[in-house]
């Protein structure tokens, strides 16, 4: 009845196929591997009831007011003294802007920098949520293929030179959905190609704290971020459902078109959520509660590997991520994931076919597979099923 007044900006905007997925999970006998989805045990529910109850009886009514469009400046100083900390950043709490998740900021950032016809560049894969988010805006999106360490930056400072590319998206830490990392040496070239041809870089990080051994590698840009846009979330550290993210922006008048731009959206982001988390943060061990998710988030990423190398053929190829939430798995040559996806379907085990990671739809052969939200031997179950599978196909 009202197609004709649908406007084309909105028939740009790809649906999420994880989106449409999640409705089959609703399914009790399902086994999920298709949603980025923390694990539920992880989340703090006793210290998050603690700390809401705090937060009514210390701040009454401030808690359920209107709130600055930027955030709660509790939460921002909390955030700019974490990274101080972590990563030697000099950020000050005026330099951030708290989001509704890193999504909400990917799509301010399509919304300020991305005028039809504008050249962004992407990894390919690239994270579909990012896809969807600048998609809408009409950019001619050039994609420069992930290797083992990273970006081909060959082939990214040959599109660099030919294009007047607005910014660069990146996820250096454990990629979604690849689960790779950028080595140190990709992380300094990106870095240097992106201030020599004045392009804007944009680093994604909520998987950073996930890294199974050792300390976080943080962010690319941590000691020069005049140019670039940092995002960080704490969907995957406290709880998803909150929907906070940040980002960290020191140019001044892009800072500002920001958060013009949230402001006309929202007015801000939930204040009361955000009060409570910020109470969370300082009553609470959270360096402790991290560590507790990374041991468990490495047990299920070695069980589902130690599962794909006795179920799957050796035909079929996988990354072995340091942290995150994702392996990529690559089938045999001429195997279509989305067809194995509906086979799989079928014997209630679900994933993410890698179709919808690549900016052109390509009836991929590859396929994302979430480690987070299983037990083991639900991974192992899983994985056996799509063992059979794979082994089976054609047949």
């Amino acid at each position: 009845m009202f197609e004709e007044k649908i406007s084309e900006l909105s028939k740009s905007t790809p649906a999420s196929f994880i989106r449409a997925i999640l409705k089959t999970t609703e399914n009790a006998d399902v086994i999920s591997f298709a949603g980025g989805l923390p694990n539920p045990i992880s989340f703090p529910k006793e210290e998050i009831q603690e700390s809401t109850n705090r937060v009514i009886e210390q701040y009454g009514s401030r808690a359920f007011q209107y709130s600055l469009t930027a955030g709660l400046r509790e939460l921002r100083e909390y955030i700019a003294k974490h990274l101080k900390e972590t990563q030697g950043m000099d950020v000050t709490p005026d330099e951030i802007i708290v989001t509704t998740g890193s999504q909400q900021a990917l799509d301010l950032i399509g919304k300020v920098l991305i005028n039809q016809g504008d050249t962004v560049i992407m990894e390919e894969p690239a994270y579909l949520g990012a896809i969807q988010a600048f998609s809408q805006y009409r950019p001619d999106i050039k994609t420069i293929t992930l290797h083992s360490d990273g970006m081909d930056m060959e082939k990214l400072e040959e599109t660099l030179k030919n294009s007047n590319a607005k910014f660069i998206y990146t996820v250096p830490n454990f990629q979604n959905p690849s689960g790779l990392t950028y080595s140190a040496k990709k992380r300094e070239t990106l870095h240097k190609l992106s201030r020599q041809y004045n392009c804007i870089l944009v680093e994604d990080d909520p998987y950073g704290d996930l890294k199974f051994d050792g300390k976080p590698y943080g962010y690319i840009s941590k000691k020069e971020f005049e140019g670039s846009i940092l995002l960080g979330t704490f969907s995957k550290t406290v709880t998803p459902g909150m929907r906070i993210g940040y980002m960290i922006i020191r140019d001044p008048e892009l800072r500002f078109r920001i958060n013009t731009a949230k402001e006309a959206a929202d007015l801000h982001s939930n204040v009361f959520s955000q009060y409570i988390l910020w109470d969370y943060l300082t009553h609470n061990d959270v360096q402790e509660h991290i560590l507790k998710i990374r041991e468990l988030y490495r047990s299920q990423c070695n069980a589902m590997i130690a599962a794909m190398e006795s179920a799957f053929p050796e035909s079929v190829t996988f990354t072995r991520p340091e942290g995150g939430m994702f392996i990529w798995a690559t089938l045999p040559k001429g195997m279509i994931a989305l067809d194995l996806f509906e086979r799989a379907r079928e014997e209630n085990v679900v994933f993410v076919p890698g179709n919808p990671f690549y900016v052109d739809g390509r009836a991929a052969g590859n396929m994302r597979l979430n480690y987070t939200n299983c037990d083991e031997k639900t991974i192992t179950e899983g994985i056996n099923r799509l063992g059979s599978l794979i082994r089976s196909y054609g047949n």
